[in-house]
């Protein structure tokens, strides 16, 4: 697998004071730079930028794998298979709805994975995964 380089992605959101709690408080995510319609974040090693949308809605299709209605759009981070399960943790304790609650999907199979699926406060999906061996993630 080639070396993995910062990826970078702005998302709307309807109110920054709640993107800042949720992204920089519950996920731990530290703070860049910000102006009073825009806040970069460090999510894992990724530039994530919440951009305020007054009145903004998102409009989430779902689509079917392994049983489970998974949101589209949605966005995350793979992460190391300790750092998926604190952080499952952590939301878990947090009182954090899950979209679909953390487990093993395609178990057994080729790209075996731990996922979960959750809104932040803007309605915007998310999806934080793992893979046991991180040769499979393009497995097919």
């Amino acid at each position: 697998m080639a070396q993995v380089t910062p990826f970078h992605i702005a998302f709307p959101v309807h109110d920054l004071a709640a993107a800042r709690d949720f992204y920089g408080g519950l996920m731990g995510c530290p703070e860049g730079r910000s102006s009073d319609e825009w806040i970069d974040y460090d999510l894992f090693g990724h530039q994530v930028v919440a951009h305020l949308k007054p009145g903004y809605e998102p409009n989430l299709h779902h689509n079917a794998v392994d049983a489970h209605a998974v949101p589209v759009p949605h966005f995350g981070v793979i992460l190391e298979m300790g750092q998926w399960h604190a952080l499952a943790d952590r939301l878990k304790a947090a009182g954090v709805k899950f979209i679909i609650e953390p487990y093993i999907r395609f178990q057994g199979q080729v790209g075996e994975q731990a996922t979960m699926f959750f809104l932040d406060p803007s309605g915007n999906a998310l999806e934080f995964k793992a893979f046991a061996d991180m040769s499979q993630i393009f497995a097919k």
